[in-house]
C-alpha cells in the first residue's frame, strides 16, 4: 500500500518517461509534489524501492529502475512483471523513452557510425560499423544514425557508458539540446548545447568536467538526441 505522495511520485516519474523520455530532476520531482526539499523525494524513492516499484542501480547516481506500477493502475499485469527497465536520473536525456537493444527485428534500421565520447572527445565519427532495429515510434522525420557512447561525462541525463542513442542529423540544435558535437573537425562528443553570449558552450552532465567554451567557428552541430538504447 503506498501512501499518496509515494503514489504521485511514482506515476510522475512514469508518465514523464512514457510521454517523452525525459526523466525528472530531483528539484522538478519536489516541485511536481510540491515538497519543500529534495530530501522528501530521497525519503520517498527509499519507501518506493523498499516496496519492490524502483531499485537503485548499483554505483549511479540517482539512477533507478521502475519495475511495476501499483496493481490497480496496470490491470493484467502481475505484481512480479517488470517493465523494460528505464534509467531515472537528475537531468534531461533523450527525447524518447529508453528501450533495450534487443528489440525485435520489425523495428527500423539505422547505421551505427561508430563510438561518440561523453567524456574526453575522440576522434571524429567516420563510417557506418553495423545497423541496428530502432522501435518506429522512437524516430520521427528525417535522417537518423546511432553512436555507441563511451564514456560517463552525461551521466546525469541519463547517458551511461556502453548505451546506444539514437541520432537524427541535424546541423543546428536549440539551447539546451543534447547533440553530437565536432570541434575542430577533429572531436566528436556527445554534450548539452548553449549559448554564451557570442561563444558556444558545451556542458557535461556530470559535475567532474567542466563545460567546453568554444568560438562558433570550432563547433559544428553533426546532429540531436532523439534517444537511447540500452542493453540489460
Amino acid at each position: 500500500m503506498l501512501t499518496r505522495k509515494q503514489h504521485e511520485l511514482l506515476l510522475y516519474i512514469h508518465e514523464r518517461l512514457k510521454e517523452s523520455g525525459i526523466p525528472p530532476s530531483f528539484d522538478e520531482m519536489k516541485d511536481a509534489l510540491d515538497l519543500a526539499s529534495k530530501s522528501g523525494i530521497h525519503r520517498l524513492i527509499t519507501a518506493l524501492e523498499e516496496r519492490g516499484f524502483i531499485r537503485r542501480l548499483p554505483n549511479r547516481a540517482r539512477a533507478l529502475e521502475v519495475l511495476r506500477l501499483p496493481d490497480s493502475l496496470s490491470p493484467g499485469l502481475s505484481p512480479q512483471k517488470k517493465f523494460t527497465p528505464t534509467v531515472v536520473e537528475g537531468g534531461a536525456p533523450a527525447k524518447r523513452p529508453a528501450a533495450s537493444n534487443d528489440d525485435d527485428a520489425s523495428g527500423v534500421s539505422i547505421p551505427v557510425m561508430g563510438r561518440i565520447a561523453a567524456g574526453v572527445p575522440i576522434e571524429a565519427i567516420q563510417h557506418q560499423t553495423h545497423s541496428i532495429s530502432v522501435p518506429p515510434d522512437m524516430l520521427g522525420a528525417g535522417e537518423h544514425y546511432a553512436l555507441e557512447v563511451r564514456g560517463d561525462s552525461m551521466i546525469e541525463a541519463g547517458i551511461l557508458d556502453g548505451d546506444t542513442v539514437i541520432i537524427r542529423n541535424a546541423n543546428s540544435a536549440n539551447p539546451g539540446d543534447i547533440v553530437v558535437a565536432l570541434v575542430d573537425d577533429q572531436e566528436a562528443t556527445l554534450k548539452r548545447y548553449r549559448r554564451r553570449g557570442a561563444s558556444i558552450a558545451l556542458e557535461a552532465a556530470n559535475p567532474a568536467y567542466e563545460a567546453r567554451i568554444l568560438p562558433p567557428d570550432r563547433v559544428r552541430v553533426q546532429g540531436r538526441l532523439v534517444g537511447l538504447l540500452r542493453r540489460y
